[in-house]
């Protein structure tokens, strides 16, 4: 009797998610780049052909787009790209940063695992490299998104609750969420390096309080992390350097008018 592989099954739904994940980042990637304006319509033909890729994953791609907030379904079909508010901005932020917080709470109160807290360790090591110097070029400032990017995914990881780290996904992926999306536009102010340092900071006593099993304490650390976004993306609004600087700018409305 033949058995049943289902090896090739995998593989074939391996490959399918992949397609969509490449579809989801190519067209996130067409839309803050400003390729595609705000208000402007995408269909899934469209996008199939600006892509070259088949429709199935570049529907759910589109999908998906819709969940994180960068497209919204048209009546008539297809989808348009939003815009979005200062006041839309500020509570994807503190959004995040009130997940951060609860994510540390639980990593102080359960304990996190050696592996994983000697990553963290580790990770904030090599900021302090980075940060030795207060003369901050564009490599440096690269080196840095990379490395705070992975302090925050590992931080995330640490509370050991797959409910919380799929939500702190999904929150980070929100327009302008994420815990770098500011970190290029910060690097044109004079107090740049200063800012830096004053959140690297806040990552070390972070780790502290979650060492001591202060759950509060990294809760409130963690949340107002966050709040050194909001700070630069007034700064970015501000300032026409920064902003020209800022990834998907042009979805920024002037004014805090509703949708």
């Amino acid at each position: 009797m033949e058995l049943f592989d289902g090896s090739s099954g995998d593989a074939a739904a391996s490959s399918g998610a992949s397609q969509t994940v490449k579809a989801q980042l190519g067209l996130r990637e067409l839309i803050l780049a400003g390729e595609v304006a705000s208000g402007a319509r995408i269909t899934e033909l469209w996008a199939v052909d600006r892509l070259g890729m088949s429709r199935t994953p570049v529907r759910a791609a589109l999908m998906r787009l819709q969940d994180e907030g960068l497209l919204e379904a048209v009546p008539s079909g297809g989808y348009a790209v939003r815009s979005f508010s200062r006041a839309e901005i500020f509570d994807a932020i503190e959004l995040r940063g009130t997940l951060e917080g609860m994510a540390a709470r639980l990593a102080a109160e359960r304990g996190v695992a050696p592996e994983t807290m000697s990553a963290l360790r580790e990770c904030v090591d090599d900021i302090d490299e980075v940060l030795a110097s207060p003369k901050m070029g564009e490599a440096k400032f690269s080196c840095y998104v990379q490395l705070n990017e992975r302090f925050h995914r590992l931080l995330a990881s640490a509370c050991t609750s797959s409910v919380v780290e799929r939500q702190l996904a999904k929150a980070m992926a929100l327009p302008f969420a994420s815990p770098s999306g500011f970190v290029e536009v910060q690097s044109v102010a004079r107090d740049a390096y200063q800012v830096l340092i004053v959140a690297q900071a806040q990552h070390r006593a972070v780790l502290d309080a979650i060492e001591r099993r202060e759950g509060g304490r990294a809760e409130a650390l963690m949340r107002e992390h966050a709040r050194i976004a909001q700070r630069n993306l007034e700064n970015a609004l501000k300032n026409q350097t920064a902003r020209s600087r800022l990834f998907g700018a042009k979805l920024i409305r002037e004014d805090d008018a509703p949708d």
